[in-house]
């Protein structure tokens, strides 16, 4: 019967399908049509007049805007696709239509499309789908292109609508989703309870499945159900499928006890619609009447009635004078041949006047006419005599039995003798050797496949699963199977099994709900594909991350290697050299450090800079022979005037290639030619002049007077080897590291000009605010020139790299000079560092220091640094520890006045003696005093002792000669291996550690106990 819930027609229990839900068939035809455009629109009309389920597309297409599409209201379900196409009508009357199933898309795509509805030149168009209640499209996307006329369609949510994200529209407006996300995107209010039932479509008014407007599968008596009730349910207790009594077919989307009697459109043989596979589907094949066989003429090459072998009954609902099987007069015919003839239920047999036929009088017709009340007839003569038969070999075979034969062979027997295997007589079933058993009419029957061969005994005892003495997979209950049941109804709920290790089926656990692989809840097929997943993830992003470490790694050691190799390289090339034989009679052969390079050994890689005489590149020497990249500075000299070439070695090449000192940049080769390239080592610091811009607040006054003793020393041993620098500036002092500054561009002009020492500068580079005066107005270069060059360098590095007379042009630069003027004192310099640098700018150059004596100068202040650099936020620092420390001494000489006594006496017997610091705190041997002479000792890092009479000048001679003089001094000083000054190692301040060493020993004796 059918009621009406929510709005929507559905069909209670009454044994079949609701009378009054209509079904209609949809087409198929796309954009094609049928007939000219009446005829389409009468078919259309005819077709979904009062239908509410469209089996199929529902097409409309070519339609002008006076026709009226009112019988459209009534549709409530499309399940294919809807295609609105070159139309004029202004809206659809789809007011009623909920769900388009999309069990076929146009153009494997869409479910939905509308498009090139309107008039090219006119103003009809579609304005309106009119789809007022569609709310949901369950397979295939939106397709809404070339519509005029359309408004309002793009600002549809379809998301909300259709799952499938294919949309080709103008616009797209997401809006939120109104329902909870525990939903599954269909609810009747916003509470996460208020969700509709996984089964409904297009929304609800309850969580039931009862309560949807339609549903997602199937419609089962108003419920929404995955499956109609299928005809077969698996029995738990007899573990075997048996017919459901509720069992329901599919037509449609709906669940119907019976299939409709009759089919919307005329069917090509029947009007009956069948019940297959559990769906309602058209016949398609004709069954011919069996009434009688009668044979009365053959044709002359077939000599028996094979072609109907396989004929089994002969109704004879109508005879042929009495009879049902008539061969008469077939002159070719030697045998019947009806090997499956079983059964002649009304009618008589006439065989006769067939002069070659045998075999027919051995067949026991009585086994095969019917005990009807009415008596059959059996006239059979004048056929070929039985004993020429005989005498002929046209006898049956042995294996037959007494009823006779339709012909030659085992396979034409009536009934065996024994029994039969397809037809065919045997002697014997393979009941050892095979899967058979013999079935009491002696069929000899194949066991079931489930059924696991047994050598030299029977496999089965019948034909079912449950006849097996072994099962070849699985066992469910007594019954063989290929695989435990999966998804198969059991009633009202669905079943679910695994298979143990002895192979039987058990069920899962109750909540598992697609398949287990064992009894507990873990092994759900659903839960155990998570764990695998989560596994799987953990497992990759391990490998990933293991092979980017190890990626790494390697990576780490390739160019670790890479770099150990270049620098053992280096070493190897810096260590060797060549030798030159004496340019001039009667000199020395020069040991060169430095190669003579060819230009195939250099790689240039990027420009560093621009200079006065040339350009620097950053590169790599290729040594030839070798395979290894060393990365190093090319200096490439070109003299712009063309008076000077670089084809031949001088002497002033050969000077330049044999310096060796640690405050001078190493020339590794010299390459001649048009142009010369010095290749030197490649200092990645950079220049000192980059590094106190960018470092101004790290730098400490420990380090800029170390610089400037670097710079003087380096510059003095350029001056014991007679290479005049010219150049010397911030700019060309390089760091090899935090603590080592190397001069570097020295010599190049000689190189230009050795003959005349006169070379002029671009006035735009000329280096006039570094020149001396003498140099500017005289073109006269000497070491003292170099002197003036290095106060402005000093000046540079105490100004934090600010460039010398800022505000004034080079053009103005010789008459200030001359007036007196000079570079004013830098911030941070004391009167005793600016009294150094005016030295250094005298106008008589024999007035001014010489490096030995610079070198001195800044090694003794380099000893005691804030005395004579001034840093702001050190200073304060600096006086606040010297406040605490005297405030200690005077508590400690209060307390202990003897104690002092007793030191200044040991102190007046150590002026006689060389004692150490570390020996003096052998006087007092505490605990205190020698964690203070631990403090004292390493003021500076990584420090070694070394005595030297003159740090400026001794430092050289022993580079130059070999080693330090045996016998140390009192004078000499502390510095580390890379001849770094360290502060404050007076004999005078050991005395004083010492003295507070005792002061603090008496205090603890007096105060601890």
């Amino acid at each position: 019967m059918e009621v009406e819930k929510n709005g929507l027609k559905q069909c209670e229990p009454c044994g079949g399908l609701c009378p009054k839900v209509a079904v209609c068939y949809g087409t198929q035809n796309a954009l094609s049509t049928t007939g000219n455009s009446d005829i389409q629109y009468n078919l259309m009309k005819d077709m979904y007049t009062g239908c509410e389920i469209v089996m199929g597309n529902l097409e409309i297409t070519m339609m002008d805007h006076t026709r009226d599409f009112s019988f459209l209201q009534s549709i409530r379900e499309v399940t294919g696709y809807i295609l609105f196409a070159l139309n004029r009508f202004s809206r659809l009357p789809l007011d009623q239509l909920r769900v388009i199933r999309g069990t076929t898309l146009y153009e494997n795509q869409y479910a939905l499309a509308v498009m090139i509805n309107y008039l090219k030149d006119g103003q009809h168009g579609l304005q309106e789908l009119g789809l007022t209640h569609l709310t949901e499209i369950l397979e295939g996307g939106v397709q809404i292109i070339q519509n005029k006329y359309l408004s309002y369609a793009p600002q549809v949510n379809w998301l909300d609508i259709d799952l499938i994200d294919i949309y080709t529209l103008n616009s797209l407006s997401v809006t939120k989703t109104v329902c909870a996300p525990q939903c599954n995107g269909r609810c009747f209010g916003r509470s996460p309870s208020e969700c509709c039932h996984i089964e409904c479509a297009g929304g609800c008014t309850g969580p039931l499945d009862t309560d949807c407007f339609a549903c997602r599968n199937f419609n089962n008596s108003g419920s929404c159900v995955p499956l109609c009730p299928q005809t077969l349910i698996y029995n738990k207790h007899t573990f075997k499928l048996e017919p459901n009594p509720n069992a329901k077919y599919q037509y449609g989307s709906i669940c119907v006890a019976q299939c409709p009697s009759e089919s919307p459109h005329t069917l090509p043989y029947t009007h009956m619609l069948t019940q297959t596979h559990r769906c309602c589907s058209q016949c398609s094949f004709y069954v011919p009447p069996k009434n009688i066989l009668s044979i009365q003429s053959w044709p002359k090459n077939m000599s028996d009635l094979s072609v109907f072998s396989n004929l089994q009954t002969i109704q004879g609902r109508t005879l042929y004078k009495g009879y049902s099987l008539l061969v008469m007069r077939i002159s070719s015919l030697t045998s019947l041949r009806l090997r499956s003839l079983q059964k002649i239920n009304d009618g008589g047999i006439y065989i006769t006047g067939n002069k070659k036929l045998c075999y027919h009088d051995t067949v026991n017709w009585t086994r095969i006419l019917s005990s009807s009340s009415r008596q059959q007839r059996r006239d059979i003569k004048d056929n070929r005599p039985r004993n020429k038969c005989v005498n002929d070999g046209h006898v049956c075979d042995p294996l037959c039995s007494s009823d006779g034969c339709w012909g030659a062979g085992p396979n034409q027997c009536v009934s065996c003798k024994k029994y039969s295997r397809g037809g065919t007589c045997v002697p014997d079933c393979m009941f050892l050797t095979g899967r058979e058993f013999a079935s009491p009419s002696g069929e000899c029957m194949p066991c079931h496949p489930e059924c696991k061969v047994q050598a030299g005994k029977e496999t089965c005892t019948g034909p079912g699963a449950d006849q097996c003495v072994a099962c070849a997979s699985l066992q469910d209950g007594p019954h063989c199977v290929s695989s435990c049941p999966e998804g198969v109804m059991g009633g009202e709920e669905v079943i679910f099994k695994y298979p143990n290790k002895q192979g039987r089926c058990e069920p899962c656990h109750v909540n598992c709900t697609q398949g287990c692989f064992g009894p507990g809840i873990g092994d759900c097929v659903g839960h155990f594909d998570s764990v695998q997943a989560t596994t799987a993830i953990v497992l990759g992003v391990i490998a990933v991350l293991f092979v980017s470490f190890s990626v790494f790694v390697l990576t780490v050691l390739y160019r670790r290697g890479l770099a150990i190799r270049r620098k053992r390289a280096m070493r190897r090339y810096m260590e060797s050299g060549e030798s030159f034989e004496p340019l001039d009679p009667g000199e020395k052969g020069a040991k060169v450090h430095a190669r003579i390079l060819k230009p195939t050994e250099l790689r240039k890689i990027k420009l560093l800079g621009n200079g006065v005489f040339g350009s620097v590149y950053k590169g790599i020497w290729i040594p030839e022979g070798d395979t290894v990249k060393l990365p190093v500075a090319i200096k490439v000299i070109q003299d712009r005037s063309g008076r000077q070439t670089f084809n031949e070695m001088t002497d002033h090449m050969v000077t330049m290639g044999s310096l060796d000192h640690m405050n001078v940049v190493r020339t590794l080769g010299i390459c001649p030619g048009d142009s010369l390239q010095l290749v030197t080592q490649l200092n990645s610091q950079g220049s000192l002049l980059e590094h106190v811009r960018n470092c101004k607040n790290k730098l400490s006054p420990q380090r800029l007077l170390n610089w400037c003793v670097q710079i003087a020393k380096g510059m003095y041993y350029l001056e014991e080897n007679r290479v005049v620098h010219r150049n010397l500036a911030a700019r060309n002092v390089l760091l090899k590291n935090n603590y080592t500054a190397q001069i570097s561009d020295y010599g190049i002009a000689d190189l230009l000009y050795p003959d005349d020492k006169k070379y002029f500068y671009n006035e735009l580079k000329a280096p006039i605010k570094w020149m001396a005066l003498e140099s500017i107005l005289f073109r006269r270069y000497t070491h003292q020139s170099d002197v003036w060059s290095y106060g402005v360098t000093v000046w540079e590095m105490m100004s934090y790299g600010v460039e010398p007379y800022t505000t004034m042009s080079p053009q103005e630069v010789p008459d200030l000079l001359e007036k007196g003027e000079r570079l004013s004192q830098p911030a941070i310099c004391t009167i005793d560092v600016y009294m150094v640098m005016v030295k250094c700018w005298m106008i008589d150059e024999n007035v001014r220091p010489t490096f030995k004596e610079l070198a001195n100068e800044f090694t003794r202040m380099a000893r005691d640094p804030p005395r004579y650099l001034v840093i702001k936020v050190r200073k304060a620092v600096y006086y606040i520890i010297l406040l605490h420390i005297h405030t200690v001494v005077i508590l400690l000489i209060q307390v202990c006045l003897c104690c002092l006594l007793q030191a200044m006496w040991q102190s007046r017997s150590r002026l006689n003696s060389a004692r150490t610091v570390s020996e003096s705190s052998e006087g007092c041997g505490t605990t205190v005093e020698l964690e203070m002479s631990e403090d004292f000792s390493l003021t500076g890092s990584l420090k070694r002792r070394r005595h030297r009479e003159d740090s400026a000048y001794l430092s050289q001679r022993d580079s130059m000669s070999g080693g330090p003089p045996e016998t140390p001094s009192p004078e000499m000083e502390e510095e580390d291996q890379n001849g770094y000054v360290l502060p404050g190692d007076s004999p005078e301040r050991g005395d004083s550690v010492i003295h507070t060493c005792c002061l603090l020993k008496l205090y603890c004796q007096f105060t601890w106990p």
